[in-house]
């Protein structure tokens, strides 16, 4: 059997590997355009910030490495041009001799990934823009970030000669993951950073309260968010150049990075004749094969199923990527390996905090038409309280109201946020309800948990809404309504809801007479743990109460910020 794979990264790589490990004698040729073989490009925007420092680290493998370990023919600048899936051939031409080869297949993969969007704005084209997607891209951006700038006020006093000055303003265009990533390195290198961001929110896959949290931090650390796409680029007086924008506003940088978003490179795809699906990726069935039986493909290229909705999507991640060139190599040699569909899970660290988030998002749910589920707002620490430097995650947990099944989870916090969503997402992808995560075992010790694991809190509370032990309302329902606040006194002269009547929890049972017995009582107080008691303690007394999830936290989250909106620039 001979197997031609065309891409040498993330799932081509993966692919080679193991299929040599599954067929000593099948004859792998591998080739990859670029100048490296298997790298990391998910490193790359930490190269830019020199927390990677040395480009060597993300380079895993080489062209030596897999002929010597793996006995395949691996060749770095050799492009595919042309793909006859009658002739089952490949065209190949060597990117720097110029040189036409072909070369016959049983089996082909595609995994080209994907292309960095790159839309056709006037002065797109001008020096000191760039794109984070392959390494020779960023040693180009170190280049540039060393040379400086000229100094157009004039020559130096004392040396007669034109000086240099550093770049230190940068714009990034676009508010996803590698806009984000380079946006907190190049804060890292000394810049003052502007995030661009078309739309009402940063980071996609998060909904929009969570986003706005996330907003906050980068404003923290000095990343000046603007809500406005870049309509066009030129130069400015100072020798840099201005970004133009839909609101009307100019952005002066030094250096610009184009994180608009990718899509798939479907060209090979196209010569093959092969289906490409409604998102614009190449479509496969759950072995990986095209509609070409001898043409697999993988990666950023592909469409896959959502793991929740069924729906197509695109997905580029490597961990998805990987699993896909394993599974792609086992069905070519015989075995029955199937990709289960993809849930997104994905992490980003910002600065000190971590964002994590796996399954669907409430806004798909909305799209989709879909009212079979719950919501809930959670606060646990991420490890035991009394333990020092315990700190909160905020939680936001989706899951189905007719039999609990965990649909998706978001995470926002400063310590471990990463292994929370991390347990969630493997015991979503085996189908588990919010019943398991509250039986769930995991490790426990009190400088890395608590005895009622966040994992475990999470879904204790959804199955007491789920039970009806804690029937709860939302800030959408409950802000116009009777509002109860159990909290303290001197807690409302921090933040209070206006209207609200303050009971604290200590005196609810001796002050029945100021509540209402015909009217939905709303409980709130600063996190849900109070209102929690509280509700209970309501319910047994024959009122109607319900626990705003999430308290006064979430409405910090969902509100206020929407309150602040006007003070958003654009």
């Amino acid at each position: 059997m001979k197997v031609i794979i065309i891409g040498g990264v993330a799932g081509g790589a993966s692919c080679a590997a193991r299929l040599r490990r599954l067929d000593e004698k099948a004859e792998i040729l591998m080739v990859e355009r670029g100048p490296y073989m298997s790298y990391a490009n998910c490193g790359l925007p930490y190269h830019v910030g020199g927390v990677i420092e040395k480009e060597s680290s993300l380079l895993v493998g080489s062209e030596q490495m897999f002929k010597a370990m793996f006995n395949i023919d691996a060749r770095t600048n050799c492009e595919a041009i042309d793909i006859s899936a009658k002739e089952k051939t490949v065209t190949l031409k060597d990117v720097k001799t110029g040189k036409i080869t072909k070369e016959a297949y049983d089996n082909l993969l595609l995994s080209p990934g994907a292309v960095s969007v790159r839309p056709p704005l006037p002065g797109i084209d001008l020096p000191g823009i760039f794109h984070v997607r392959t390494v020779p891209d960023v040693k180009t951006i170190n280049e540039w970030i060393k040379k400086g700038n000229p100094f157009l006020a004039g020559m130096h006093a004392y040396s007669g000669f034109q000086t240099l000055r550093p770049k230190t303003r940068a714009v990034v265009v676009g508010g996803g993951f590698i806009g984000i990533e380079t946006a907190e390195n190049l804060v890292h290198r000394g810049f003052e950073v502007t995030l661009l961001q078309r739309g009402e929110q940063i980071l996609g896959p998060l909904d929009k309260e969570n986003a706005r949290v996330l907003e906050a931090h980068l404003k923290k650390y000095g990343i000046h968010v603007v809500f406005s796409g870049a309509t066009g680029f030129k130069k400015n007086k100072e020798g840099g150049l201005a970004v133009e924008t839909e609101s009307g506003k100019d952005f002066k940088a030094d250096i610009v990075i184009l994180a608009i978003g990718v899509k798939p490179d479907t060209a090979l795809a196209n010569m093959a004749g092969i289906d490409i699906g409604a998102r614009g990726g190449i479509r496969v069935d759950e072995h990986m094969r095209t509609s070409d039986p001898n043409i697999f493909a993988v990666g950023d290229a592909v469409e896959v199923r959502d793991h929740v909705t069924g729906e197509w999507g695109l997905v580029a991640l490597a961990g998805p990527a990987n699993r896909q060139g394993r599974i792609a190599a086992d069905v070519m040699t015989g075995r029955d390996s199937k990709y289960r569909g993809t849930q997104g899970t994905a992490v980003i660290g910002v600065f000190d905090a971590t964002v994590a988030w796996t399954g669907i998002n409430e806004k798909s749910l909305k799209r989709i038409g879909d009212t079979d589920y719950e919501k809930i707002y959670i606060y646990p620490n991420s490890h035991a309280g009394y333990y020092p430097g315990a700190k909160p995650i905020a939680m936001k947990i989706l899951f189905r109201k007719s039999n609990g099944t965990l649909l998706g989870v978001q995470a926002l916090g400063l310590d471990g946020v990463d292994k929370r969503v991390s347990v969630m997402a493997g015991m979503m992808q085996m189908g588990a309800t919010i019943y398991d995560l509250e039986e769930a075992e995991l490790c426990y010790a009190p400088q890395f948990g608590s005895a009622k694991d966040p994992v475990n809190f999470a879904g204790m509370v959804a199955a007491d809404v789920l039970r009806d032990d804690m029937p709860i309302s939302h800030w959408n329902e409950a802000k116009d309504a009777f509002i109860l606040d159990v909290r303290q006194p001197f807690e409302l002269a921090v933040e209070h809801i206006p209207g609200a009547i303050n009971i604290p929890l200590a005196e609810l049972r001796s002050r029945f007479s100021e509540l209402p017995r015909d009217r939905e009582i709303n409980v709130i107080c600063r996190s849900g743990q109070r209102a929690y008691y509280a509700t209970r303690i309501l319910l047994q007394h024959g009122f109607k109460a319900k626990n705003v999830s999430g308290g006064m936290i979430s409405y910090a989250h969902n509100y206020l910020f929407e309150a602040d909106l006007t003070g958003r620039e654009v």
